[in-house]
């Protein structure tokens, strides 16, 4: 039996859930629960395995309070000029904000209000992962 690859827009809306429902402290279940549906529903929708209709996009964006276009901004277009989602959006950005070490330090980072403060702590990361090795992208 042959599995289908999830659609890349599917994928990244399904972050974008992911990433807000995260942001906000709401589990899976508790989603669920306001959309009428299990959380392995939504962990589908999550993950970009099944679809989400029109009008149940519309659903989540207000139950994540957010308009539906936060849900698309920075994906992939679908359009067929050849460009590739990762030069668009790389998806390392995605797969980092959809962590929970990677939400908890944009939160904190974007609340220091010194731009001073905030290049040297980005500073201090390079610096960091400079040690570790190269760039593995």
């Amino acid at each position: 039996m042959s599995t289908k690859a999830p659609n890349p827009v599917d994928k990244y809306v399904g972050s974008r859930v992911r990433m807000r429902r995260i942001m906000l402290g709401m589990s899976q279940e508790k989603l669920g629960e306001a959309l009428g549906l299990t959380f392995q529903q939504v962990q589908k929708y999550e993950k970009g395995t099944n679809r989400v209709g029109a009008s149940r996009l519309q659903q989540i964006s207000e139950i994540l309070q957010v308009p539906v276009s936060f849900l698309f901004d920075g994906g992939p277009s679908g359009a067929v000029n050849g460009e590739s989602f990762e030069s668009a959006s790389p998806a390392y950005v995605s797969d980092f904000l959809a962590t929970s070490e990677g939400l908890a330090l944009t939160r904190a980072f974007t609340r220091i209000t010194d731009s001073k403060m905030r290049r040297s702590i980005v500073d201090l990361v390079e610096q960091i992962a400079s040690r570790d090795g190269p760039d593995p992208r």
